[in-house]
C-alpha cells in the first residue's frame, strides 16, 4: 500500500520556508531522465489500470542557478520565492535523495544571502558584501558577473500522474531555449519505484538530475 506522502500531489505548496523547516519535511527519492522522445514511450506505457492522472500545467518562468563547484545542489527562484534542495544520498538503486533547505522570499537578507551562496559553494560576492537585505535583481546581476555562477531560464510544461500512489510526470522543458523532453518518477518506496520505472520503459536511461542537466546544456561542469 502506497505511504499517504505519496499521495499528495508533486507539486508542493509554494510559500517561503526556513532552513529548520525544511530539514523536518522527509525527502523522497527522485529519477529523472533528459532527452527525446521520452513522452511518446511514457505516454503510450503509463496506462496499467492503476495510473491517476493530476494534471497538466504550464509553470511560471523560472531561473535556475549553476554551480561550477557542485551538481549536488538545485537552486532555483519562481515567483520571487528561492527554492533550496540539496542532495543528500542515494539509493542501492541509484536513486539519488535531495532534502529541502529552504524556500527564501526577496529580498533575502544578509543571513539567508550567505545560506544560499554556502549551498552553491560560492564565496559572497564583493557588490553584496555588507548588504542588509539583497533583492532578486541585485543576485541575478551578481551571478551574471560571477565566474562560478550561471542563471539558466527554465520554461516548463508538465503533465502529472500517479501508478499504485507513486507520484510521476513528463514535462516539455526549454533550457536557455533547449528544448528537451523529461519525466521523473519519485517515492520513498524504492521497490515500488523501480516497478514504476521499469513499468515506464525509462530504466535503461541515465538518472539526471536538474543541475547535471542544466550544466550540460550552459557548458558549466562541476569542478568538484
Amino acid at each position: 500500500m502506497p505511504n499517504a506522502r505519496d499521495t499528495a500531489p508533486a507539486e508542493a505548496t509554494h510559500v517561503a520556508t526556513t532552513a529548520e523547516e525544511a530539514a523536518k519535511i522527509e525527502p523522497r527519492a527522485e529519477f529523472r531522465v533528459f532527452g527525446h522522445g521520452i513522452i511518446d514511450v511514457v505516454s503510450t506505457r503509463m496506462w496499467n489500470g492503476k495510473t491517476v492522472l493530476q494534471h497538466a500545467r504550464t509553470m511560471p518562468v523560472e531561473t535556475y542557478f549553476v554551480s561550477r563547484h557542485t551538481q549536488g545542489v538545485n537552486v532555483k527562484v519562481r515567483d520571487g520565492l528561492l527554492d533550496i534542495k540539496v542532495k543528500t544520498g542515494e539509493t542501492e538503486e541509484g536513486y539519488e535523495v535531495f532534502q529541502p533547505r529552504g524556500k527564501f522570499t526577496f529580498p533575502v537578507s544578509r543571513k539567508d544571502l550567505a545560506t544560499i551562496l554556502s549551498q552553491l559553494k560560492v564565496e559572497m560576492p564583493a557588490e553584496l558584501t555588507g548588504t542588509e537585505t539583497c533583492t532578486f535583481e541585485a543576485f541575478l546581476a551578481a551571478v551574471r558577473r560571477h565566474s562560478d555562477l550561471v542563471p539558466v531560464t527554465v520554461e516548463k510544461t508538465r503533465w502529472g500522474f500517479t501508478i499504485d500512489g507513486v507520484i510521476c510526470e513528463y514535462a516539455k522543458v526549454r533550457l536557455n531555449g533547449a528544448l528537451l523532453e523529461s519525466a521523473c518518477v519519485e517515492s520513498a518506496d524504492h521497490a515500488a519505484m523501480r516497478a514504476v520505472i521499469e513499468e515506464l520503459g525509462l530504466s535503461a536511461r541515465p538518472n539526471v538530475n536538474y543541475p547535471k542537466a542544466l550544466a550540460r546544456v550552459v557548458g558549466a561542469s562541476a569542478v568538484s
